[in-house]
């Protein structure tokens, strides 16, 4: 098979091709004329016949240089879709990360994209609290797991810690957890585990424990809380911005860990890019503020 021309030289046929002026070529691929007459003979010569009629008034294309320039359009027209789309794919970095952690993910990721336009996130949310990199294409995963099984590469954000939420108008009748007793309780989850881990921490027994309502996910629990319907039992880290915004209040003080936590993962092996880097430390440092 015959060598193939260098792509640079087919560039420089391709934009002299649409033009047909080496000065407007020259122009365009800020060389000198001299350049583009000598890459065009070159690839002429490497072909073994002419692209271009010179004439008095400028050039026109041979018959073989109207098919040349057929095939260079299509050739630069892949190039520039591949470079587009593959480049596009990397730029943006993709994050996965549980339902349950929304509400604090969220506005910061919103408030990242302000900040840092050049390193935009898709954001894939899901019940599953963990991730598996060997068959789930992602750039890094927030995950939710116990504290004492995560690896030294792991980006702490923060530990989970139980406290009873609810809308500020029910703080009225909440002075001690014995006051639950006369609250609808909501679950986070299908059982009761939360709610009785907090509960035995306060040192307190509830008859209408297993009388509340259970939902699928914590965020679901905290929205049909900040509507006045009931108490729900939530991490105290992940509701700061409803604190903040007066949607729920924390009636009482106590905070109980539950040996969980919340972390930052890469793909094992595999180094974090520069945009990457920046936002896993730019996350970690929302945590701490937080």
């Amino acid at each position: 098979m015959k060598r193939l021309p260098p792509l640079p030289v087919l560039h420089t046929f391709w934009v002299t091709a649409q033009c047909c002026n080496f000065t407007r070529a020259a122009e365009q691929l800020h060389i000198t004329q001299g350049a583009v007459s000598r890459q065009i003979a070159g690839l002429e010569s490497h072909l073994g016949y002419a692209l271009f009629q010179r004439q008095a008034r400028g050039l026109s294309l041979t018959e073989e240089g109207r098919e040349w320039s057929l095939r260079a359009q299509q050739v630069f027209g892949l190039i520039g879709d591949a470079v587009e789309q593959i480049g596009g794919r990397r730029a943006t970095l993709q994050l996965k990360a549980p339902t349950c952690v929304m509400r604090w993910l969220l506005p910061r990721l919103m408030q990242w994209q302000k900040e840092r336009p050049d390193v935009p996130v898709e954001l894939t949310t899901t019940v599953a609290c963990t991730v598996d990199f060997r068959r789930e294409q992602f750039d890094a995963a927030l995950i939710y797991a116990p504290i004492a099984e995560q690896s030294a590469q792991a980006r702490h954000l923060f530990d989970e810690q139980l406290t009873p939420v609810c809308a500020p108008a029910l703080l009225g009748g909440l002075h001690a957890p014995a006051d639950l007793q006369q609250q609808v309780l909501l679950h986070p989850t299908r059982d009761e585990r939360d709610w009785a881990l907090w509960l035995k921490a306060a040192n307190t027994r509830l008859s209408n424990l297993a009388q509340g309502h259970h939902f699928e996910t914590l965020d679901l629990a905290m929205t049909v809380a900040s509507q006045g319907s009931g108490v729900a039992i939530g991490d105290s880290a992940l509701i700061g911005e409803d604190l903040k915004a007066g949607r729920l209040a924390t009636p009482f003080e106590l905070r109980v860990p539950t040996g969980m936590g919340y972390y930052l993962v890469c793909p094992p092996g595999t180094a974090p890019s520069v945009g990457l880097e920046a936002l896993m430390d730019w996350l970690v440092s929302q945590a701490q503020q937080s």
